[in-house]
């Protein structure tokens, strides 16, 4: 953002303070801001019942003039015209003067981000009790779309309540693109033993979202995951003859079976096709993210004979682009994950030129700057698509999740990335709550409009500001410590933190995991010293957001396992040989009524946000633990 110039309200405020004090209120950082010296507009008194107005503002209202008097004392003046031949894709200006807001958008969407703005000011004047400046706002996003993806086939399939909460929030921080990471979560008529015990999503339940998000300029791009990741299709019998390995195959993952589709097999295409045509109807969408992600299976079993004639990467190709072909039929222009292609770099220039690669990676550090380019020679379209960081975590990886953000923020806009994907997983269990990642949501929706250095500092106030809505400013602090809270155990990083991998690693050694192998007990009572201080903080907390009855106790259930994981821990590295099956049969107990408590939580918390399917599976895998510790080993 450029510097803002000098205000005088009664004294003479210095740049720096008025920078602060208003970009700090501003969540998109817009692209140019001044500010007219001395001025100040009449858009202040009764700022409270203004933004009532504003926000009653539909889209159909955002054109033309629009004058109120009443209920506020001094009239003001709302114009919204558009100019789609003088302003960039989705920008718009904004002016502000005596009691006139004028706003010129490229187009509705435009106008509707402005209208975010305004209301971003008005809280500023609000909470500060101060006059709005005279200014002038120039606009418009770095990426063209920029979306979120949740995960809800990983065991957590969000209420339709859940949903609408979600997608207000996106449209205030001007996201414009949704996706629901599918895998066997949609209710598709033939095929109910694949989703059955899941809560599925249904065409109407698509529909009514579809429409809500619409409303909102945010396009909701169907999901389904079409060649690996079909595990929840293949563990079943009536799909075994689909099945790249029915049985153990010997991939980069170790042993795999029932993972990944055939590709050669007719009848792994036949099915998709039938998903496709069930399902995308229910979309507006032009775009359908076909996924086609770690394939880790392709070439190991029945699809072995193939690969050895025409090589691994050229039939991976040549299923996905069936894939496309499919999909285009109905009418959808395709995205797909961009990680297995990238193996095979020579063969990019054959992907069909309205497909888009959707490129992923998760650490701070990961290379975007090497695998982007590789897209953009083919003449493709590309995604960047970084994450939350909030998997495999309990409480968050706050430093490795806003530096990963980052990161693909930057390569993505100096090559020309499309999109902005912030992708948000569910692995093992998705014991992770949403109260947890809000904070990288949120810096994600930033990045995405407009990279600022300052965008990090003011997070922590605007998440108390616009998402827990907390005047006591402690319920982020909070969050914020609680996701730093891994840093304090000194390990590798990799795609979990020490909680999680002390949990999900249970039956195994500490001393086989890079990661675990580092673990000492003092470490681990340092980060349970950083989780209790985060705790003291929220007694004093007192969020008033829309699911304020559900922050707390998420983040209380959160922190315990997290400390759940460090008491295994230490336990472990208490023993000679650092296994949990040596840890004495007294403490062990112990830790078995502790671990019962936490999943009757979690079983209470999860139907908060949550449907009833996926909870059994996701309760297992601690349920597994409490087994294990009663066996004879």
């Amino acid at each position: 953002m450029s510097k803002l110039t000098l205000l005088c309200i009664g004294i003479v405020l210095s740049v720096s303070t008025l920078a602060n004090d208003l970009d700090k209120y501003l969540i998109n950082p817009p692209q140019e801001i001044s500010i007219q010296e001395g001025c100040l507009s009449d858009v202040y008194q009764q700022a409270g019942q203004l933004k009532n107005f504003v926000l009653s503002l539909k889209k159909t209202d955002l054109l033309g003039d629009i004058s109120i008097a009443q209920p506020i004392p001094s009239k003001v003046n709302f114009s919204f015209t558009l100019d789609s031949i003088n302003l960039p894709d989705q920008g718009y200006d904004l002016k502000i003067e005596g009691n006139q807001i004028s706003v010129k958008g490229h187009s509705f969407a435009a106008l509707y981000y402005a209208k975010q703005t305004i209301l971003q000011l008005l809280e500023y004047a609000i909470t500060e009790s101060q006059p709005l400046p005279c200014l002038t706002i120039r606009d418009w996003p770095d990426f063209e779309r920029r979306g979120y993806m949740l995960d809800v086939s990983r065991d957590k399939v969000p209420t339709m309540e859940s949903l609408y909460l979600l997608v207000d929030q996106l449209s205030d921080w001007k996201i414009n693109e949704l996706q629901l990471y599918t895998e066997h979560t949609y209710a598709y008529k033939d095929h109910k033993v694949v989703w059955e015990n899941s809560s599925p999503l249904t065409a109407d339940e698509i529909q009514a979202l579809d429409a809500y998000c619409r409303a909102r300029y945010i396009d909701l791009v169907p999901n389904q995951n079409s060649f690996g990741h079909m595990e929840n299709w293949l563990k079943h019998d009536e799909y075994l003859d689909l099945a790249e390995c029915p049985e153990d195959c010997q991939t980069v993952w170790g042993k795999r079976k029932r993972t990944s589709f055939d590709p050669t097999n007719p009848k792994s295409l036949e099915l998709m096709k039938s998903l496709y045509a069930e399902a995308l109807p229910n979309f507006s969408s032009q775009f359908f993210n076909i996924g086609g992600d770690e394939t880790v299976e392709l070439c190991e079993g029945k699809s072995k004979a193939e690969c050895d004639k025409i090589g691994k990467g050229q039939v991976y190709l040549n299923y996905l682009k069936k894939l496309n072909f499919e999909a285009n039929r109905l009418g959808f222009k395709t995205q797909f994950w961009g990680d297995i292609i990238l193996n095979h770099p020579e063969l990019i220039g054959q992907l069909p030129k309205d497909m888009t690669a959707l490129v992923w990676g998760y650490q701070d550090d990961h290379p975007f700057d090497e695998q982007l380019p590789k897209f953009k020679e083919a003449g493709l379209d590309f995604y960047v698509c970084p994450g939350t960081s909030s998997w495999r975590s309990l409480i968050g990886r706050n430093k490795n999740a806003f530096g990963n953000l980052k990161n693909a923020a930057l390569t993505g806009k100096e090559n020309g990335a499309k999109g902005y994907l912030n992708t948000n997983w569910g692995d093992y269990g998705h014991w992770q709550p949403v109260s947890t990642i809000y904070p990288s949501m949120m810096i994600g929706a930033s990045y995405a409009w407009n990279y600022e250095d300052s965008s990090l500092k003011h997070l922590e106030f605007q998440l108390n500001q616009y998402v827990f809505m907390d005047k006591t400013g402690l319920t982020a602090k909070a969050v914020l410590q609680l996701g730093n809270a891994y840093l304090d155990t000194k390990i590798p990083k990799g795609n979990a933190n020490a909680f999680h991998l002390l949990l999900r690693r249970y039956l195994w050694t500490m001393q086989g995991n890079y990661q675990t192998k580092n673990l000492t007990i003092e470490n681990l009572e340092s980060s349970r010293t950083t989780i209790l201080s985060a705790l003291d903080l929220l007694k004093g907390a007192e969020p008033t957001s829309a699911d304020a009855k559900y922050i707390s106790a998420e983040l209380r259930q959160a922190a315990a396992l997290a400390m759940y994981g460090i008491d295994l821990g230490i336990a472990r590295l208490q023993t000679e040989d650092y296994q949990t099956k040596s840890i004495p049969l007294e403490k062990r107990n112990e830790l078995g009524q502790a671990l019962e408590v936490l999943i009757d939580t979690h079983k209470e918390l999860w139907l908060m946000r949550n449907r009833q399917g996926g909870l059994a599976d996701s309760s297992s895998k601690l349920e597994d633990i409490l087994d294990f510790y009663k066996s004879d080993n």
